[in-house]
């Protein structure tokens, strides 16, 4: 069966950006939109043009120099939000406008004081007039994670009527478990009328670390658009993970999903954003850590000297990593250390060997890391003969 295409929304230069300290200039975004579309993004959420002037800058800059991606807008469903991002996008090829407005009772009656009648009103209003500009018009129901689902399919049918082409259903707070996000995007499918017509996108934060997950029950149960950041960048704890979610697609072929991501260049990407953001990549974040393909421990080691698949399920060449790293400590065994010597040019005999792994661990217990420099050393100190 041949996989479906799951969408790319990519959001780094708008929601990612929303981080405190993570600014970016007018050029910063250009750089980044143009990796971005090398990557192979289907959509660049460029900004919120309203916003300042030099979002509307980046965005009409953005927009002029993309070529193959959509590249998005964003507005709230305001009139003077949807007319200048019309604006900023006049010179995309592919323009989409992204507007939208609170829909569960938290953001009616605290945020909006209004009513859902209100809110129905203004998102059909929203939509409507940003496809007066373009055709391509994407609709948000912020926190529609803690929306009731009754309400929520009412106004996405209602939008899809004005003429959405593609509804995003945020999970704002990052509150609901996967199989609750899931049900809900099942729920749309089989209960709004003209769902068939529109893509479902997935919007999840990380608040309590659901965010891949939450994103990959949505495209289990119908969704075809994930929107997500470099890094898992974003406000608070942050959004759904661009790496993970299509290494998780990649990996995981029976469900028959699949992006059109170079992932080789992920790694290259993740380091450009994390550079210009000045946001450093956590070691162990998943994909793109400098931990991700790094092994210390003495029986990991050998399994992946012998079989890397034995404690790796990616090959790290598939995300622009050179190759796994051995990294020597006190936990490491005489394979791993044989491994390092011959890396450097030194191979020995069993009885050599056992006296240099003596040795090691002695200074492996004095340090944090053994360096090639300290295993030259070593071998230097102890008069350590090399077979031939």
């Amino acid at each position: 069966m041949a996989h479906q295409q799951i969408q790319i929304f990519d959001t780094t230069l708008r929601d990612g950006e929303q981080v405190p300290g993570c600014k970016l200039n007018r050029e910063e975004k250009l750089v980044i939109a143009r990796q971005l579309e090398l990557l192979g993004v289907d959509v660049i959420e460029a900004g919120f043009p309203v916003s300042s002037p030099g979002d509307f800058a980046a965005v009409q800059a953005i927009a002029a120099q993309t070529r193959e991606a959509t590249v998005c807008g964003l507005s709230r469903a305001v009139e003077n939000d949807i007319r200048v991002a019309a604006e900023a996008l006049q010179k995309a090829r592919y323009p989409r406008i992204h507007t939208g407005i609170g829909t569960s009772d938290v953001h009616i009656l605290h945020k909006l004081c209004t009513t859902r009648e209100d809110v129905l009103a203004r998102a059909v209003a929203a939509v409507k007039l940003a496809k007066s500009f373009v055709e391509d018009v994407e609709f948000y129901a912020e926190d529609a994670g803690r929306t009731d689902n009754e309400f929520l399919a009412r106004v996405c049918e209602e939008v899809i009527k004005a003429g959405a082409t593609v509804l995003n259903i945020p999970d704002t707070t990052g509150y609901c478990l996967p199989q609750e996000y899931g049900a809900k995007i099942k729920f749309l499918h089989e209960n709004v009328r003209g769902i068939d017509n529109v893509r479902l996108s997935t919007h999840c934060h990380n608040d309590l670390g659901l965010a891949t997950a939450n994103s990959i029950a949505g495209v289990m149960n119908g969704a075809r658009q994930i929107e997500c950041t470099i890094n898992g960048v974003g406000e608070r704890a942050g959004n759904t993970a661009l790496e993970e979610v299509v290494m998780i697609l990649r990996q995981h072929p029976y469900l028959n999903l699949d992006t059109r991501i170079n992932t080789r260049l992920l790694a290259e990407t993740s380091a450009m954003v994390s550079h210009l953001m000045t946001m450093p990549v956590q070691p162990n974040k998943a994909i793109v850590g400098s931990n991700a393909f790094s092994h210390s421990s003495g029986i990991h080691q050998d399994g992946i000297i012998k079989h890397r698949e034995t404690y790796e399920i990616i090959d790290p060449k598939e995300v622009g990593v050179a190759d796994s790293s051995i990294v020597l400590t006190a936990r490491s065994g005489r394979a791993a250390l044989a491994y390092r010597l011959q890396k450097i040019g030194y191979d020995f005999e069993k009885v050599a060997l056992n006296k240099a792994y003596a040795c090691f661990l002695e200074l492996a217990d004095r340090k944090r890391e053994v360096m090639d420099e300290d295993l030259h050393a070593l071998v230097e100190q102890e008069k350590l003969v090399a077979v031939g």
